[in-house]
């Protein structure tokens, strides 16, 4: 068997899939999901539950023989559904163009980044799948259903963020913009207390602003200031100190600092030296009203002992708001609290409802590709929309053709 149809990419979840599919065209996608019975399709592994498994026909996009298409007068790009941000971006940056914003790593598939609401950051960016103009899903019956922003009203909300339950993702476009130039920053031993006290000065330093830390001293440990050019390089930044510039050396391929670089090589963070390699940490995020940060921020570091002999680092984001169905930032601004966990399983696993239940008081929305515990009704509760999604994957999809056990967990019950 080839690596994606055995396991994630962190190797905690096995896959059970009775068959596996790599089509080379988009009839012979809709030919396949046509005559199955269970249908999940496979991208980059990284997401840290079951959302991808299926028992019956798992299916991986990335031999799809289609180049991506630009249009220079509408702003858009239309790609298939196997692509990753490391094949895309190079290509839009030889024609001229940019994506608004992008992940944290490169090799993630477009199409599995978008589905899960994964983000990104910047105060006035919105999280990945805004830029999505239009999406081509094949159906239960192997027809497609093409849907427009602008157009196709509540339907494309729903599908635009959908967790592969209303059909696959053959093809979709994306907005462009011109290509830009980026230079990051970096900042150590940021104040705990001036963090909070500056929060809406920090986070709008720069075009993309990240904050690391490990919770366990009263200040933040590094803040990557990830700047649009041209635009003046900070000297000073809220009683932090410089850091060091150029690439730190690690296991992955970090994004240098104090180097200017386009768009495509400065917005994520790093890259695998392996992307292939059996990954050695377990990830979790909650996502918070903007105006609560602070107080969410507090009640994390409140949980520092409990966090100490599991937790490698966390890194605090902002992102606009948007009215996708599903999204970690639907109606409001939003802040994200990503947990980088070591490889801990059951510990981290037992730690959750704590961690849950000290950012109850805020709405936290757990991201929905990463490690959580709320129940369907939980989720039904910060995510407005949930069980009206359910309902409409009910009815595009009433014989579960796209469902799997995580759905049947998380999402229907809410019904």
């Amino acid at each position: 068997m080839q690596y994606w149809q055995q396991q994630n990419w962190s190797g905690h979840v096995r896959f059970h899939a009775a068959r596996a599919h790599c089509p080379s065209s988009i009839a012979e996608l809709q030919a396949l999901v046509a005559q199955a019975t269970k249908v999940r399709v496979i991208g980059s592994r990284h997401c840290f539950h079951d959302i991808a498994d299926t028992d019956g026909d798992l299916i991986w996009l990335g031999s799809l023989q289609e180049p991506p298409v630009i249009d220079a007068d509408a702003r858009q790009v239309t790609l298939h559904g196997g692509m990753s941000y490391e094949q895309l971006c190079p290509l839009l940056e030889a024609a001229g163009w940019a994506l608004p914003n992008l992940p944290s790593l490169k090799h993630v598939t477009v199409v599995g980044a978008c589905m899960t609401s994964t983000h990104g950051s910047g105060d006035q960016n919105g999280q990945l799948a805004t830029a999505i103009a239009r999406l081509e899903l094949v159906q239960p019956d192997g027809s497609l259903r093409v849907l427009e922003r602008g157009r196709d009203g509540d339907a494309f909300h729903a599908a635009a963020i959908s967790m592969g339950t209303l059909g696959v993702v053959a093809r979709l476009t994306l907005d462009l913009v011109p290509s830009f130039q980026v230079q990051q920053d970096c900042f150590e031993r940021l104040p705990l207390e001036r963090y909070l006290a500056d929060f809406d000065a920090v986070s709008g330093a720069a075009y993309s602003v990240s904050a690391f830390t490990t919770w366990q001293q009263d200040w933040i440990d590094t803040v990557w200031l990830k700047r649009r050019l041209p635009s003046a390089q900070p000297t000073s930044f809220h009683g932090a100190m410089p850091g060091p510039t150029g690439t730190p050396p690690t296991d992955r391929v970090l994004t240098p600092c104090g180097v200017p670089g386009a768009w495509h090589e400065r917005l994520p963070h790093y890259a695998f030296n392996d992307a292939l390699a059996v990954g050695d940490e377990l990830q979790s995020e909650y996502f918070v009203d903007r105006e609560h940060a602070p107080a969410a921020i507090r009640a994390v570091v409140g949980l520092r002992a409990g966090l100490a002999p599991i937790l490698g680092l966390s890194e605090v984001r902002t992102m606009a708001g948007d009215d996708l169905w599903l999204s970690c930032t639907q109606g409001r601004p939003t802040v994200g609290i990503h947990f980088n966990w070591l490889k801990k399983g059951p510990e981290v696993e037992a730690f959750l409802p704590t961690l849950e239940a000290a950012l109850a008081p805020f709405g936290a929305r757990p991201h929905l590709g990463k490690l959580f515990a709320l129940t369907p009704a939980e989720l039904a509760g910060v995510y407005p929309r949930w069980r009206e999604f359910a309902a409409l994957a009910r009815r595009w999809d009433p014989a579960g053709k796209f469902s799997n056990a995580f759905l049947e967990r998380h999402l229907f019950p809410a019904l």
